[in-house]
């Protein structure tokens, strides 16, 4: 009997969790789905997993059994899975950069540049993801390292270091009364509908709704996406407003959006994060180091006075 490894994992982080709801949250999908997964994996396998009650998913016999071989297994699969596609990438000479938005917006192209001099005959496939995979791609491992925004769902178990900040501005519709405002008080942006990522992706889209800012004011959603070009025509066409980077105003310029700055909400934090496995993989490590060693505006390393990379200090 074949048993899918998305079963698995979803059956680990109902038993971790205790609860749908926080599981479903971390594996970006809907309460339904995710129900009918764990239904699925019980009907596969032919035991009843989990007691079902109001305080929560409780463990049968049978499903402490799976449970405590599972976390195991997926580790030694990933791991496999991992080493499999980084030794093809390595073999074709290939750096697999996942990224959202605009990465590490101007820095991008020098931290390209960097790792290439320091990895000669080496090329970079910078894949960007939708908003319904914050860790654009590097959870699953179909990237070697990723460009993010900060904080993200899994965050805690990958390795981040955070490469600068930048303000949270509000992109309205250009119509909107708000949009000839030179700053605009968070408090003034509560009432109205916000354009908003999937539910699915848990804190990723209550950090970009700022809901922990907002003293217990309920958010008002108008639209959900998953990708910058349907995020723009909703706020063009007046579904609801975004907070935003700053630098989103110059990368996602369009008519009939504009941007303004916001008083009173967290700044956005960009980092490079790769899988703990690879802290000891030469090639990542000498990307992590290009992308510390950029001096991005407001980074660690432009702070330092750090330019760039030399031949010296690229892994053998």
């Amino acid at each position: 009997m074949d048993v899918d490894t998305r079963l698995l994992r979803y059956f680990i982080a109902v038993a971790e969790d205790g609860s749908l709801t926080h599981a479903a949250e971390r594996l970006f999908v809907s309460q339904p789905a995710l129900t009918k997964q764990i239904k699925q994996l019980e009907g596969q396998l032919g035991v009843q997993l989990f007691t079902r009650s109001r305080a929560g998913m409780s463990l049968t016999e049978p499903g402490r059994v799976l449970a405590e071989r599972v976390p195991g297994l997926l580790a030694d699969w990933d791991q496999l899975l991992r080493q499999t596609r980084s030794t093809a990438s390595q073999a074709a000479r290939v750096l697999r950069i996942g990224f959202v938005a605009s990465a590490a917006n101007e820095g991008t192209q020098d931290i390209i540049a960097a790792f290439v001099r320091c990895r000669p005959g080496w090329r970079v496939d910078m894949r960007q993801a939708t908003w319904t995979d914050p860790t654009a791609g590097l959870a699953t491992g179909d990237v070697d390292a990723a460009l993010l925004r900060l904080p993200f769902p899994g965050q805690d178990e990958l390795r981040v270091e955070e490469l600068f900040t930048e303000p949270r501005w509000v992109a309205l519709p250009t119509a909107h009364p708000l949009a000839a405002g030179e700053l605009i008080p968070f408090r003034d942006l509560w009432d109205e509908p916000f354009v908003a990522a999937p539910p699915e992706t848990g804190r990723w889209r209550d950090y970009w709704l700022a809901s922990d800012e907002r003293d217990g004011h309920p958010v008002r959603i108008g639209a959900v996406t998953d990708q910058p070009d349907d995020w723009l025509s909703a706020i063009a066409n007046g579904y609801g407003i975004a907070l935003a980077p700053e630098s989103s105003a110059r990368f996602y310029a369009r008519p009939g959006v504009t941007y303004r700055p916001v008083s009173g909400v967290s700044p956005s934090r960009v980092g490079v994060a790769w899988a703990t496995t690879d802290d000891t993989n030469p090639v990542v490590r000498d990307f992590v180091r290009c992308c510390l060693a950029i001096g991005i505006p407001g980074g660690p390393a432009s702070r330092a006075g750090v330019t760039g990379v030399g031949d010296r200090e690229c892994s053998t």
